[in-house]
């Protein structure tokens, strides 16, 4: 368990740009580096955290944990990669803001733009060689891109899933489940009822004071598919008057600034919340928005080895990956490429750092300070 804390605390330092690049650099990190679990399992967890409402890229570092170390270890993974970025947005919140308005800090995080897209651009290269062998599996991933490239959103995104389900059940090959969990006997049950009630007494809690702010951001994280890009504009509704706007624009703008997930906007909003305890509203609305999503995923874990036995899953697990390929190969262009390439200058730097992770094997924990200097250097030009 300490093991995947130290790895998981590292990822939570480096990890800039958004879910998309988080899966980067998880699987740099345990498929490719460490490896902790091999292409195939890794791709199933991911699949299954693509259909679970919740944040996916925090939920799939959740399955890793669990998968290296059982409950502990998964606690362990969300505690390492969510405590850094919680402890810049309370930061932000107690009067740290004077960080983002500084004129080389638009440089420094242009420059982590860039690198995580040389992150994502590595991880749909990797993934489409593993996943996308056959042309039935190309075609899925190619399609899937094509669909949400035209008609981006997340109803999109779940129609396209759920279609390569399908057609990866009538067309691709049928795999073996080897590399995940075993069953976890009954976790199954206590995870699904406990999401359930929990989801009850949230709506039912008056909407005053830390239990209604515990109630609504327990909501939100029940509700949220497609990880932080899509709870940023839900919060922004459920605080509606709440919060000044200046205020959860410049939360909104960290949240997508620092690294890790990007849910950790709740921790700037319960901060602002809850003048009286800011520290208790801080810590009590991230949990709340984090736990419902991964209480539905030890609810499936628990015999997620059995499900994936199955034949006709086994294929639409297959097709869902090659979808996932292609979900990420479109969020390489949007909103990964269209933020971090605006000149031939960028795209330079950005084949350079491509060379470096993919060519010479050099390690993202020391991409991460070139980038940042590169971003400065070219920003100050």
């Amino acid at each position: 368990m300490w093991q995947v804390f130290l790895q998981f605390l590292m990822l939570g330092c480096i990890s800039f740009g958004g879910p998309a690049a988080h899966i980067g650099y998880f699987r740099n990190r345990f498929v490719e580096r460490l490896e902790w679990l091999d292409d195939k399992a890794f791709a199933d967890l991911l699949a299954l955290c693509q259909f679970l409402p919740g944040p996916a890229s925090s939920q799939l570092g959740f399955a890793i944990g669990y998968r290296c170390a059982g409950l502990g270890g998964a606690l362990c993974a969300f505690a390492g990669f969510t405590l850094p970025a919680l402890l810049l947005m309370l930061l932000l919140g107690s009067g740290g803001g004077w960080l983002v308005q500084q004129s080389w800090f638009d440089g420094l995080l242009h420059g982590l733009k860039l690198l995580a897209f040389v992150v994502v651009a590595d991880a749909v290269l990797g993934m489409f060689r593993s996943f996308c062998r056959r042309r039935g599996a190309a075609a899925i991933a190619v399609l899937s891109a094509a669909a949400l490239l035209c008609v981006p959103g997340i109803i999109t995104q779940l129609l396209v899933l759920l279609l390569a389900a399908g057609l990866g059940a009538a067309l691709l090959l049928q795999r073996s489940a080897e590399g995940l969990m075993p069953d976890q006997g009954g976790a199954n049950y206590w995870a699904l009822g406990g999401f359930a009630v929990l989801l009850l007494l949230a709506l039912a809690v008056p909407a005053t004071g830390l239990p209604g702010l515990v109630g609504d951001f327990y909501t939100a994280g029940s509700l949220v598919f497609g990880g932080g890009h899509v709870v940023l504009p839900l919060l922004q509704g459920l605080v509606g008057d709440a919060l000044a706007p200046d205020r959860f624009l410049l939360g909104y703008a960290a949240a997508q600034a620092v690294p890790g997930p990007m849910f950790t906007l709740a921790t700037f909003l319960g901060y602002e919340l809850a003048p009286g305890a800011p520290l208790a509203g801080a810590l009590l609305a991230t949990l709340a928005v984090f736990l419902p999503g991964f209480l539905l995923l030890l609810g499936v874990l628990g015999r997620w080895h059995r499900l994936v036995s199955q034949p006709q899953l086994c294929g639409a697990i297959a097709g869902v990956n090659a979808a996932v390929v292609g979900l990420l190969l479109a969020a390489l262009y949007q909103p990964v490429f269209v933020s971090a390439i605006l000149s031939g200058q960028d795209l330079a730097l950005a084949l350079v750092g491509f060379f470096l992770l993919r060519g010479l094997g050099l390690g993202v924990i020391w991409l991460v300070p070139l980038a940042m200097l590169a971003g400065v250097a070219t920003g100050y030009a």
